[in-house]
């Protein structure tokens, strides 16, 4: 028995024996052919997506860490010497040196390895890099010299002086002065001057318009001129003409003024000095008191709806000469009805206002902004029905005007409810009709005069700066 073990047992050594050189060969062949198709192999490379990083739980937070990267290993296979492999630590590639230090290299290895015979395969290596080393030395480097024209060019390109085309001017300035705000400024004035019980004076109605209006253009032009850099954050103001640099901030100030100081003077020399008193309150209101406040408080909204209150007061007073109720009435519609129609274009624009850095009740006080918007609508139903309490329209009025209140009093509800984009956008568009409706209501409605009236009233080429109820 133990003799058949000791037979099975040297056949089968001999058989391995005979069997090693034949696996050599086929693991040769294997390694061939991975070198020649290494796409067509699967190799752990495919799988190291799986090492990148791991996960770690500790204290019951999930924290994920990348592993440090390792030094490059190259992994060389010497089928010279019996398929050991030997891990080669990658060396950076080295930028070509000049013709001078060739020898010197060549001298350093010579020395480093004398024992080692260069093939013919090396030398032919060595003879093309020697040949490449020359060529890349008889090269001259390439520096780029700038010259002086061309360094004058391209200065020029950067830094050249600001050139205003003549036939964009009046674009320019109509973007400066706002022209919409400044047509609905002007609006509101002219019927601040029809509903004032006297007659009507076709003169001093066109020289007060005009006064107002360019006293709008003063206000509006300054306002840009000292938000320049806020206004270059918002997507909403980023194409305004100081914003784009169309013009020179010294030629803004210079429209400005041109605009301003004629306005004043006319409204106070033409018309009567409460007028002109009035025009030079709103320019300064706007710009030394709304333009910086809104920067830092919300309270920036009711002071502006003050200015926007003040020009069908002086409608008012370039008819009649003094402050009346009348007045305070009209000034009172426009000021109610500014909060529900900037609070909503304010809402959809909240991004851009607190880029800008401006703060808006939308931005810090958002149930605030939607309370007051329907607040302030509501109160365009109640001051419709002062009007004819005041003698100032008949009682028509707060019946054929309740609808169109009542339709703003409900799209603000349902701002204040919903608070979305859509709300706000439609409670929007809604003020903007909602206005010239009411006003024109209130202009057809408007009280007839009595010759009582008309006696008691002082001319208003007069110059009563005392205010009068």
């Amino acid at each position: 028995m133990s003799s058949n073990n000791s037979l099975v047992g040297a056949s089968l050594k001999q058989k391995l024996v005979q069997n090693i050189p034949r696996c050599d060969q086929t693991a040769r062949s294997l390694i061939q052919l991975h070198r020649r198709e290494p796409s067509n192999w699967l190799t752990y490379q495919h799988l190291s997506f799986l090492k990148r990083q791991y996960v770690a739980k500790n204290n019951s937070e999930l924290h994920q860490r990348a592993i440090p990267k390792q030094e490059a290993v190259l992994t060389i296979v010497d089928e010279r010497d019996d398929g050991v492999e030997r891990q080669v630590q990658r060396i950076p590639t080295i930028d070509p040196v000049v013709a001078d230090a060739v020898p010197q290299s060549e001298d350093v290895t010579s020395k480093t390895k004398p024992e080692v015979k260069p093939t013919t395969e090396d030398v032919a290596v060595q003879k093309d890099s020697v040949s490449n080393t020359a060529l890349i030395s008889d090269e001259t480097p390439h520096v780029q010299v700038e010259t002086d024209e061309a360094r004058e060019a391209r200065l020029d390109r950067q830094w050249k002086q600001l050139k205003v085309d003549v036939t964009d001017l009046p674009d320019i300035y109509a973007r400066l002065a706002k022209i919409k705000l400044t047509a609905l400024v002007v609006t509101t004035a002219a019927a601040g001057y029809a509903m004032a019980p006297v007659p009507f004076d076709p003169v001093i109605f066109f020289v007060s318009s005009l006064g107002t209006g360019l006293a709008s253009c003063t206000a509006n032009s300054i306002n840009q001129y000292f938000e320049v850099p806020f206004d270059s954050n918002m997507n909403r103001t980023k194409n305004r003409p100081l914003v784009r640099g169309q013009i020179s901030p010294l030629h803004a100030v210079s429209f400005a003024l041109a605009c301003g100081i004629p306005g004043v003077a006319l409204l106070t020399l033409a018309v009567n000095p409460l007028t002109g008193f009035l025009g030079a309150l709103n320019i300064f209101l706007y710009t030394c008191c709304y333009t910086p406040l809104k920067r830092l408080s919300i309270t920036n909204t009711w002071l502006g709806a003050v200015v926007g209150a003040i020009p069908p007061i002086m409608g008012w007073t370039a008819a009649t000469g003094c402050l009346q109720p009348g007045a305070l009435l009209l000034g009172g519609f426009l000021y109610s009805w500014q909060f529900p129609h900037f609070n909503a274009l304010s809402w959809n624009l909240r991004e851009d206002y607190s880029r800008g850095g401006y703060r808006m009740m939308s931005v810090t006080h958002p149930g605030m902004c939607k309370r007051v918007a329907l607040r302030h609508s509501l109160g365009l139903i109640g001051l419709s029905a002062l009007a004819p309490v005041m003698d100032v329209t008949t009682w028509t009025f707060p019946v054929v005007s309740l609808p169109i209140n009542l339709y703003i009093s409900y799209l603000a509800f349902r701002f204040y409810r919903k608070g979305d984009r859509s709300s706000a956008r439609k409670l929007f568009f809604c003020s903007l009709w909602h206005l010239p409706m009411l006003l024109l209501l209130a202009l057809t409605c408007k009280k007839p005069r009595t010759d009582q009236e008309d006696a008691a009233l002082p001319p208003a080429s007069s110059s009563p700066l005392a205010l009068q109820s």
